[in-house]
């Protein structure tokens, strides 16, 4: 996986306190569970795909329907390798609209092997699908309830993520006979686990991906269930960031210059508002250097502005040239970032090469590269458990709790507190590839 960053310097609207703007949402579970049939049928069933990919669908060679029925999991399964094997392995993002609100689809991998791929997915979403299905739930006669663990690893990268909306969605009830009993024994199960994890929002419904059950449209064959579909639920949840709340971050993604041509002397500092808002006229913190400006100019593509705030782009242009470049970041002055020269992290190792103790990484932050060490291996989590252990090293997808030593200070905050500033990832220095991405614990 490589190191890409996307970076975005033209003006977007900043978010507001609203419960019916754009959600961004991923599906996760074990393998085989129906989530690209689950996408596929919530695409369909809301009037969201086109009458030549339709077509496309209908004349598919690995299509596994009976008869002429569609399907629904190709819509999302786009790859030759996915089609053959009939699995998800790559993250695939669709884009539909209800007359309520605008979705972001993403369709992650149900393998193990591919949980790094569930971890890219997961660190823009708002809210998470898990699905579970009933026909691979294991019940004891003692009337335990075994769930699968990939259900319980995605549940851990979800809670890890601070995704703050988990839809637990039981699917292919159809193979259960449509029993409420099952049913409810799997959700008592789950949040059981959920509890003791510390997931909090748990929203659960029973479905049946396949037949359409409760995806757009109440099913007849659940009348038992009085709740929303799922269509319902996803229009309902709540997509403010609270990061508008937090003081002003804004990392330096580039300095603008005057072209040369002109005597007029223009300096200003062009990135994207992770956290706050500014105002013409505050007063902001460089950091690391510690210098203070004033803000003179918020300008965007479209003209200037007297106050931005996050998830907005623009150029910000202080009243005195101080030394500041790409990477430095302009805070509030009365509650600036932590800088951090070690700081103690959640990763989850991404790379089929192990972990080695004795080598540097390149930690990326924001739009900030600094050289690193793993200093040491705190615990590693068991993702069945939840219980943890002491580890020598990380292998692919393991998850742990590491300290990190920085060659340079670095300015961060708790990823619990502003996502966008207590995320990285470490990116081999020879190979150039994402070995982990990292959530800061303390800031």
């Amino acid at each position: 996986m490589n190191a890409i960053t996307l970076e975005n310097t033209l003006a977007q609207p900043a978010a507001t306190r609203s419960t019916r703007g754009l959600l961004r949402f991923i599906t996760a579970g074990s393998v085989d569970d129906g989530k690209s049939t689950l996408i596929g049928r919530l695409l369909f069933d809301s009037k969201a795909i086109f009458a030549d990919q339709l077509d496309a669908l209908a004349r598919a060679k690995h299509k596994r329907s009976m008869g002429d029925a569609l399907d629904l999991a190709l819509l999302t399964d786009g790859l030759e390798a996915e089609r053959e094997q009939g699995i998800t392995i790559d993250v695939a993002y669709r884009y539909f609209a209800t007359p309520k609100r605008k979705f972001i689809i993403a369709d992650t991998p149900g393998h193990e092997q591919y949980t790094r791929n569930m971890v890219t997915g997961a660190s823009t979403a708002d809210a998470v699908i898990i699905l579970i299905d009933v026909s691979k739930v294991k019940f004891g006669a003692d009337g335990s309830v075994e769930l699968l663990p990939q259900t319980k690893r995605h549940s851990t990268i979800a809670h890890l993520l601070r995704i703050e909306h988990v839809v637990v969605a039981v699917n292919k009830m159809d193979l259960a006979g449509y029993d409420q009993a099952v049913y409810q024994r799997i959700v008592d199960a789950y949040r059981k686990f959920a509890t003791a994890l510390g997931l909090t929002d748990i929203r659960p419904l029973p479905l049946c991906a396949l037949s359409g059950d409760n995806v757009v449209t109440a099913s007849e064959r659940l009348s038992w269930y009085q709740g929303p579909t799922l269509i319902e639920l996803l229009e309902s949840l709540s997509v403010y960031e609270a990061s508008h709340d937090e003081p002003l971050r804004f990392p330096v993604q580039l300095v603008a210059r005057h072209s040369g041509q002109t005597a007029h002397d223009f300096r200003g500092y062009m990135g994207r508002i992770e956290a706050g808002r500014v105002q013409r006229g505050d007063t902001v913190l460089v950091q690391p250097g510690g210098q203070t400006a004033r803000v003179q100019e918020i300008l965007t593509f479209d003209g200037a502005l007297e106050m931005a705030a996050a998830g907005q782009s623009v150029t910000l242009r202080l009243d005195r040239n101080l030394d500041i470049s790409r990477g430095d970041m302009l805070s509030a002055v009365l509650r600036p970032a932590t800088l951090l020269t070690t700081l103690t992290a959640d990763v989850c190792w991404l790379s089929e090469e192990p972990l080695d103790l004795r080598r540097r990484y390149l930690l990326k932050h924001t739009t900030r590269h600094i050289v690193a060490r793993i200093a040491g291996i705190h615990a590693l989590v068991d993702i069945n458990t939840q219980l943890t252990r002491p580890a020598e090293g990380l292998q692919l997808n393991d998850v742990a709790q590491v300290t990190i030593n920085l060659q340079q200070p670095l300015a961060a905050d708790a990823y619990a507190v502003t996502r966008a500033t207590g995320a990285f990832i470490l990116i081999d220095e020879v190979t150039h590839q994402t070995v982990a991405a990292g959530m800061i614990r303390f800031a």
